[in-house]
C-alpha cells in the first residue's frame, strides 16, 4: 500500500469509526436515559451541551439538544482520531489487537479509558466539579467498553485489514478433497 492509500485507509478508518461509535454510544445512552433514568433523549443531549454552556442548555430547546449531538458526535470522532494515531503509532497496540481476541482486549481497555479521561479531565475542566462516582458512573464506565470501545477497535482494525482469521498459522498446504473425506474401507 503506497503513501495515498495508506492516507485513505486511515481516512476511511476514522470515519466509519467515528460514525459507527456516535450511532452505537448515543443508541445506548439514549436508551439508558429512557428506560433507567425516566429522562427523554433531548435532555440528554441538552445535558451535553451543558458542559461547555451552562445551565441555561437544560430545557433549553431543541438549538441545545442539537449542539449536544453536534458534540456527541464531535467527541466520537475525537476518540476514533486517539486510536487510530495509536494503533497506526504503536506497534504493541497493534500486536495486541491482532492477537487472539485482541479486539475485544484493547476494547477492554480503550473504552472505559475513555470515559474515565472525559468523567476526570475533559468534563471537570468545563464544570469545575469532579464527578459523583455513583451506580450511574460506574454503568458508563462498564458501558464504555461494548458501546464506545468495540465500535472504535473494531472498525478501525476491519478497515485496515487487521482483523485476521484467528486459527493458529501453519506453512503447510490446504488440506486436499482425499484428505478431507474419509477412506473407504
Amino acid at each position: 500500500m503506497n503513501g495515498t492509500q495508506s492516507s485513505q485507509a486511515a481516512g476511511q478508518a476514522l470515519v466509519r469509526a467515528g460514525l459507527l461509535t456516535a450511532i452505537v454510544d448515543g443508541t445506548f445512552s439514549s436508551v439508558l436515559s429512557v428506560a433507567a433514568y425516566h429522562s427523554t433523549v433531548s435532555r440528554l443531549f441538552q445535558g451535553v451541551a451543558a458542559v461547555p454552556f451552562g445551565a441555561q442548555a437544560i430545557g433549553g430547546g431543541r438549538r441545545f439538544a442539537l449542539i449536544g449531538i453536534a458534540m456527541h458526535v464531535g467527541v466520537a470522532f475525537a476518540w476514533s482520531a486517539v486510536f487510530l494515531f495509536l494503533y497506526l503509532r504503536s506497534g504493541a497496540v497493534r500486536n495486541v489487537v491482532t492477537s487472539k481476541y485482541g479486539v475485544a482486549k484493547a476494547a477492554l481497555v480503550f473504552g472505559p479509558l475513555v470515559w474515565t479521561v472525559m468523567s476526570m479531565a475533559v468534563i471537570p475542566a468545563f464544570t469545575h466539579r469532579l464527578p459523583a462516582i455513583t451506580i450511574r458512573w460506574w454503568i458508563q464506565f462498564v458501558g464504555h467498553w461494548p458501546f464506545v470501545g468495540l465500535p472504535i477497535v473494531a472498525s478501525i482494525a476491519r478497515t485496515l485489514g487487521q482483523w485476521t482469521d484467528r486459527r493458529p498459522a501453519t506453512n503447510s498446504a490446504p488440506p486436499t478433497s482425499s484428505a478431507a473425506t474419509p477412506a473407504a474401507s
